[in-house]
Order: structure tokens, then C-alpha cells, then sequence
């Protein structure tokens, strides 16, 4: 089983998925991406599976701090555009089991997927 946990890794979100990931035993890598970057053909793959609505952390204080030009008229494109150049703005924690996509962090949710 391939389990790679994606975000920042001073989130709030993402220290509690990995302590309960820690705490399950569960084997895991974890992918910070500013420390270890973003590749496009990876938040492609990202986009074809989830979509831009998803991926895209609108309610961030990264996304806020955008000027208001940037954060209006938001298409696939100019959402792609923005999360290369400032990977912080993913929803977190993304994790990646075994190809299956999982956004955010819910003990519960974590449970079901891994008890299975």
C-alpha cells in the first residue's frame, strides 16, 4: 500500500492527520510542498481527478491575500496557475492512498479508510 500525505507541514490540519496516522501505525510519506515542491504533471493529475473547485483552498489565508483581480473569474487555467505558483493554497491535507484521492482530515474518515 502506497500512502503519501501532501501539504504544508507547519498546518494545523495536517499535524493532526499525522499524528493520527502516526498514532493508527499507519506507514505513510509525507510530501511537503514548499520544502519539496509542487510538479505541474502531478497537480494535473490532481486537477483531472478533483477538479479546481476543490483543490483550490478559497476560504486560505493565502487565497485572501490575492488581489481581488486574481481571485475573481476563476477558470481551470488561471486555478492551475495560482496553485503552481503558490502550492499553499491545495486544500490539506491531500492524501494519496494507493492512487484514491482523500481532501481535508476528519479522525472519522481516516478510520473508515484505513480499517478496511
Amino acid at each position: 500500500m502506497a500512502i503519501t500525505l501532501y501539504g504544508i507541514k507547519n498546518c494545523d490540519t495536517i499535524k493532526k492527520a499525522r499524528k493520527w496516522l502516526d498514532e493508527a501505525g499507519v506507514d505513510y510519506r509525507f510530501h511537503d510542498h514548499r520544502a519539496d515542491g509542487l510538479e505541474p504533471a502531478r497537480l494535473d493529475a490532481w486537477l483531472d481527478q478533483l477538479g479546481w473547485e476543490a483543490l483550490l483552498n478559497t476560504r486560505g489565508t493565502t487565497f485572501r491575500a490575492l488581489p481581488e483581480a486574481d481571485r475573481q473569474g476563476l477558470d481551470l487555467a488561471r486555478a492551475r496557475a495560482l496553485l503552481l505558483a503558490q502550492p499553499a493554497m491545495i486544500k490539506r491535507p491531500l492524501l494519496d492512498k494507493d492512487g484514491e484521492l482523500h481532501l481535508g482530515f476528519k479522525a472519522d474518515h481516516y478510520q473508515s479508510l484505513f480499517s478496511r
